[in-house]
């Protein structure tokens, strides 16, 4: 009994020794296999990654410029904004200085306007007063010219009267002389 305990291993161990020989050399070229398209499915994935990573810069690049593009017309955008507001803000504020400017011009315009009306209505009555003045300096002329020729020809009968008188006294003086 005792070499049954020996052979029937040691037939087991034979035939496990050559099941084994055959799976070894299946089992290392397996792993030789599965080794090699590990590796070539880590090169390939490091291409893929290479290639992605190519794609994903030249993508980030043009997306990056894209995005610049839309950042300077924005600027643009914002700084003609900026430019318009500031332009009607301008605006506004000449508007509003031009307003209080002229509301000042009416305001003294319409004091000069009044003033001017009071020195008319002064000038006109002291024209109408001149005028009038005129008229009696017209008449009075006239009526002191009036006076003069009268006192002239009065002067003159008083010269003749006197003339007369001394001429009279003078014919008396000779009348009384001769007799």
């Amino acid at each position: 009994m005792n070499k049954v305990y020996i052979i029937f291993p040691l037939i087991g161990l034979l035939i496990f020794g050559g099941f084994y020989m055959s799976f070894d050399k299946s089992y290392a070229a397996k792993q030789e296999a599965i080794k090699a398209k590990f590796e070539q499915d880590k090169k390939d994935k490091a291409k893929k990654q290479v290639t992605d990573r190519e794609l994903a810069i030249k993508a980030a690049i043009e997306a990056q410029s894209v995005r610049k593009k839309e950042k300077e017309e924005k600027e643009r955008a914002d700084e003609a904004k900026k430019v318009a507001r500031q332009d009607a803000e301008d605006r506004r504020q000449r508007a509003f200085d031009d307003r209080n400017k002229f509301r000042d011009q009416v305001s003294r315009l319409k004091k000069d306007l009044v003033e001017v009306k009071e020195a008319t209505t002064k000038i006109n009555d002291e024209k109408k007063r001149y005028a009038d003045e005129q008229t009696f300096l017209k008449t009075y002329v006239t009526q002191a010219e009036a006076n003069v020729k009268y006192y002239y020809g009065v002067l003159d009968k008083i010269t003749a009267a006197e003339k007369a008188a001394a001429e009279a006294a003078a014919a008396a003086a000779a009348a009384a002389k001769k007799g």
